[in-house]
């Protein structure tokens, strides 16, 4: 496999986008692109210009003034999977000033039907497949409010709505947008709120920081429901007025051919994603695309590495999230590992129980942190919350993130020496082995490393007698087993993973828990630990791990260790 792919330099900002100061919302966005004949959706072999689909938007928010109820919140579902009618169900709400609520369509229930409700719609847009979701779910909507996209008269329903593009006059920056959930990775997920001018202005940064302009054509295979999509694909290349080619979902083995049929420059990602990619067989045409870069979050610098010398794209990793972005600033200075450096004085990293700002962080020649009880703290930004517009209806979430007229972020981070900040985890993830710190980040990324690892998490588990101990969840291709990954001879092998690194247990499995955006659902992996359905091999001992299928009888006398030591009561 070739190695010399090129590299996109950072930063190369040249962003085709009217002035800022011309634009206070996404409806004025949109408005801008009216008479623009340049690509602006392609789905397949079908396409439009950002004119057509701007005109298609205004006949949504022509149905949108119909059908709206001014006793609710004017709040609109969408239960699709990624179709042109979502973007254009998302720009009619724009220009109506409708929220869009994105549902995410891998839940289902009672947690679905209570997260959905909670929202407060007033109806549904959607197709078959989301009224077999929804069907029997009390939801709060009546089934006359549906909206759906493949019936016959659905056509005609958009036809005879049809009209010039404009959009309500009481629209402003504070429009409320978007209702985001969260990714449920370490718990409940919650409504994020979003107006028209924060994703606006997430348009105008992303364009600059990710570099996108109107020669880029944008491969979405990341969900329109989740921020990811939203935020740093679809805003920003509708403000370059480049183009956003979409797939129903994501697929790694339709991802390669997707992009290459699409002409694809730049992409969004997640680190599961990336894995999966990476998992797929080589072939020798891998660098025949037009893919120039990426951007994402949770891929570690191996996996970026891997992507860049095979497709010749580079990953732009940094930190974000629904509730808030722009506190890191990519640097192409930063070393492997580094998100970038702070954005502006007010970000830090702090002790959450002091508020006093932390140590930096003394590192290895590994890029282990030696001194992580000092350094390792919380991401805060001190100068206040604007950016963060709160929850819908959850004011104890609110009060999480807003604490001391400080904004936190519930992840762990360190500054190292020379000022680059580092991702060190979310809440949790740093584990107490024999009084010492272990990261379980650390611990992901060299089992990543592994050729045939498709996704890696580590967590803390108890220890019968005192303390936590390592487990990993690993996920590994159809046809493999534990066997064929010598997995102790592997770790043996990395010099920087450390004595106490290494993974007590190891759960296999070919297809682990994850959430509609294609991140791990790592608090439900943690809470399973060694006592889930999937096999789980344990190391016992000292030296290089050797690691030993769990029988039931095994796991039953753990747990008769826990009880005699009297930690029963630390076993979920």
């Amino acid at each position: 496999m070739t190695t010399d792919a090129p590299t996109r330099k950072l930063p190369r900002s040249r962003p085709q986008v009217p002035p800022e100061e011309r634009l206070e919302t996404i409806a004025d966005l949109l408005l801008a692109r009216v008479g623009d004949e340049h690509p602006g959706l392609l789905d397949g072999d079908s396409s439009w210009t950002w004119d057509e689909v701007v005109r298609e938007s205004a006949a949504r928010a022509g149905w949108l003034d119909e059908l709206r109820d001014p006793s609710k919140p004017f709040h609109v579902g969408v239960l699709l999977e990624n179709h042109p009618e979502f973007l254009f169900w998302l720009g009619g709400a724009a220009l109506a000033g409708a929220t869009v609520v994105g549902i995410n369509n891998t839940r289902s229930g009672e947690y679905l039907e209570q997260e959905v409700r909670h929202t407060e719609l007033q109806l549904v847009i959607t197709d078959e497949a989301g009224i077999a979701l929804l069907g029997h779910l009390d939801i709060g909507v009546p089934r006359d409010r549906f909206l759906r996209i493949d019936e016959p008269t659905y056509a005609d329903g958009v036809a005879a709505r049809r009209t010039e593009p404009r959009r309500r006059p009481e629209i402003d920056a504070s429009t409320q947008m978007l209702l985001l959930f969260t990714s449920g990775t370490t718990g409940a997920s919650k409504a994020v709120r979003c107006s028209q001018g924060r994703l606006l202005g997430l348009a105008y940064q992303n364009t600059a920081k990710y570099d996108i302009t109107r020669d880029d054509i944008s491969y979405c295979s990341m969900p329109l429901f989740h921020g990811n999509a939203l935020m740093g694909l679809w805003a920003p290349t509708a403000l370059a007025g480049g183009t956003i080619a979409l797939t129903r979902k994501f697929s790694a083995s339709r991802f390669i051919d997707e992009c290459r049929a699409y002409g694809a420059t730049y992409f969004t990602y997640v680190g599961k994603a990336i894995g999966y990619v990476l998992g797929t067989p080589a072939r020798d045409d891998d660098l025949d695309t037009r893919l120039t870069h990426g951007f994402g979050t949770e891929a570690s610098p191996e996996d970026r590495e891997r992507f860049r010398a095979r497709f010749g794209a580079t990953l732009l990793e940094s930190y974000g999230s629904s509730e808030g972005a722009g506190m890191v600033a990519l640097d192409p200075a930063a070393p492997d590992g580094a998100l970038g450096r702070p954005a502006h004085d007010g970000v830090c990293v702090v002790d959450p129980e002091t508020r006093v700002e932390c140590v930096r962080a003394e590192l290895d020649e590994h890029g282990r942190v030696l001194n992580a009880e000092a350094s390792v703290g919380e991401m805060v930004n001190t100068t206040g919350a604007a950016a963060f517009e709160g929850y819908w209806k959850n004011p104890e979430a609110d009060a999480e993130r807003v604490r001391h007229g400080w904004y936190w972020t519930g992840d762990l981070g360190f500054v190292d020496a020379d000022g680059f900040i580092y991702f060190a985890g979310r809440s949790g993830d740093w584990i107490r082995v024999d009084s010492e710190n272990i990261s379980a980040l650390l611990t992901e990324r060299v089992l990543r490393r592994h050729d045939d690892v498709t996704i890696a998490a580590a967590f803390a588990v108890p220890d019968p007698r005192a303390g936590d101990q390592v487990m990993a969840a690993i996920e590994i291709p159809e046809g493999m087993t534990f066997a064929d990954l010598d997995l102790g001879t592997f770790l043996g092998a990395q010099a920087d993973l450390g004595t106490k690194g290494a993974p007590r247990f190891v759960r296999v499995s070919h297809a682990l828990p994850s959430t509609g955006s294609n991140k791990l659902r790592k608090k439900e992996i943690q809470l399973d630990g060694w006592r889930c359905t999937d096999q789980v091999y344990r190391w016992v001992g000292r030296g290089q791990p050797a690691y030993t299928l769990m029988t039931e009888d095994d796991k039953a006398a753990l747990v008769a260790e826990f009880e005699a030591n009297g930690r029963r009561r630390f076993l979920p």
